[in-house]
C-alpha cells in the first residue's frame, strides 16, 4: 500500500524519544525484509493501528510503498489491539544476550543495554596515607 494513503492513529497512545526514532529509521533502510514479516496493522481506511512509529520511520526515510494488513474489526476490538500490540510481556535473559549477541549490535537494534554497574566496594576502597597513616577513602568512580 502507498505510504501516503496510511495515517497514523489519532488516538495512539504510544510516543518515541528522538535516539530510538533514528534507530527506528535506520532499521528500515538497513532490514526493508522485516517489514513484510510485520506489516503494518491498519482499518480498510488507512488508519493504523499498528506501526505508527513504523509509518513516521518509512516517511522519514523516504520509503514509498509498504506491506499492511488490513482489519475489519469493531472500534473496541481496534481499542483492545492498540494497547496489546505495544504492550511487551517478556523480558530480556541478560546472560544469554550478552553471551549470544554483540553489545553494540544490540544497542544499534534499539535495545536499551544496561550499563554495568559498580558496587560501592569498587567505587570506593579505604586507603592509608604513606606520610601519616591516617586511613581515607579513595573514590574510584
Amino acid at each position: 500500500m502507498p505510504v501516503a494513503s496510511l495515517r497514523e492513529n489519532p488516538n495512539n497512545p504510544r510516543t518515541i524519544r528522538k535516539d530510538k526514532f533514528r534507530q527506528l529509521v535506520q532499521s528500515v533502510r538497513d532490514f526493508p525484509e522485516m517489514l513484510e514479516a510485520r506489516p503494518i496493522v491498519c482499518t480498510s481506511d488507512g488508519v493504523v493501528l499498528g506501526g505508527n512509529m513504523r509509518l513516521k520511520a518509512l516517511r522519514e526515510a523516504g520509503i514509498k510503498e509498504t506491506p499492511v494488513y488490513v482489519v475489519k474489526w469493531t472500534e473496541n476490538k481496534q481499542s483492545e489491539f492498540l494497547i496489546k500490540d505495544n504492550t511487551n510481556f517478556g523480558e530480556w535473559d541478560w546472560d544469554t544476550l550478552a553471551n549470544e549477541w554483540d553489545v553494540l549490535d544490540l544497542s544499534n537494534w534499539g535495545v536499551d543495554v544496561p550499563e554495568p554497574t559498580m558496587s560501592n566496594d569498587e567505587r570506593d576502597e579505604q586507603i592509608e596515607c604513606e606520610c601519616c597513616g591516617r586511613q581515607t577513602t579513595k573514590s574510584n568512580a
